[in-house]
């Protein structure tokens, strides 16, 4: 009986998705509060901290080791950045920026590791709210609501920043660069992780590469990328930036993140059925995006860039 009516299954769950996808078929950027209430239905929902851990951000993947926990590749990618950007020479008890800090994962791994005291702010009440109920007491880690291009903090005061995949959701790059380095003490240090595309004017998007900009964007509330190249110079022609940028394109030791983030819902499928029908239908909708995201990236429409800089 069951093996007649799986196809039937199938079909209605294919119907259903189409039906979701249809009735929320784009997240579009609007302005920042499209972004503070998309985090905050992927927070409430859980589906992806239960999937994915406290990590919402891509893993890192040693140079032809792809056989790594996902989760463990999102840890290892917090400490490899760390040691590149320089943040390990701060001393214990410096105050660090955490620029986007979703719920709080990095957050944690700087001020437990590093002894840093850190303050984690995102656009998403949701994810304060989170963050703060998973940080222990004693951790010098606090949490608050706050728009990255207003920062609410005055000049010099952290001895560092920290941004992992937040600046792709800013729809002025420069106010975003003038605010991270204007709050940077001088000498401080600027450590910064973000989606980009190639440089577009100067290797034009095919008709078919378009297609696939316009979905990274309208699905994940992107209001534009730019490339490596394009915000390094921002960051470089900024008053406050006395130090020499540095930038580097980190798709191949992060590109595994897009499969393993599918195949972890492969790995531990009673963390979505355990959440309900809904989660499921939910979980399918983004393997699409997900899907172009690793074309695009895999095909160099889209980089990774990973910077670096003195205050």
């Amino acid at each position: 009986m069951f093996e007649l009516l799986f196809p039937f299954f199938l079909i209605v769950l294919f119907f259903l998705v189409l039906a979701i996808i249809w009735r929320n078929k784009a997240r579009k950027y609007i302005s920042s509060g499209t972004v503070a209430s998309a985090y905050d239905a992927w927070t409430k929902d859980k589906l992806l901290e239960r999937l994915w851990g406290e990590h919402i951000h891509l893993g890192f993947y040693p140079t032809g080791k792809k056989n790594i926990d996902f989760r463990k590749a999102k840890v290892q990618f917090v400490h490899e950045l760390v040691k590149w950007s320089g943040l390990d020479k701060l001393p214990q008890g410096s105050r660090i920026l955490d620029l986007g800090c979703g719920i709080g994962g990095s957050s944690r791994i700087l001020a437990e590791y590093y002894g840093f005291n850190v303050t984690g702010i995102t656009i998403s009440p949701a994810q304060v709210k989170r963050a703060r109920e998973l940080t222990p007491s004693g951790l010098n880690c606090s949490f608050q609501v706050m728009d990255a291009l207003d920062l609410k903090f005055e000049d010099g005061s952290f001895d560092a920043v920290w941004s992992v995949e937040a600046g792709a959701h800013m729809n002025d790059k420069t106010k975003f660069a003038d605010e991270m380095l204007r709050i940077l003490r001088p000498g401080g240090y600027l450590a910064l992780a973000d989606w980009n595309s190639r440089d577009l004017r100067a290797y034009p998007p095919s008709f078919f590469e378009k297609l696939v900009l316009k979905q990274l964007l309208e699905q994940w509330v992107h209001p534009n990328f730019i490339s490596i190249h394009e915000f390094g110079n921002i960051l470089g022609t900024n008053k406050n930036s006395a130090g020499r940028v540095i930038s580097e394109n980190w798709n191949i030791y992060t590109n595994p993140s897009w499969y393993d983030s599918i195949i972890e819902g492969i790995r531990r499928p009673m963390t979505i059925l355990s959440l309900g029908p809904l989660a499921l239908i939910k979980s399918i909708r983004e393997i699409p995006t997900i899907l172009l995201m690793n074309w695009a990236f895999s095909r160099g429409l889209m980089e990774f860039g990973v910077y670096k800089c003195r205050g």
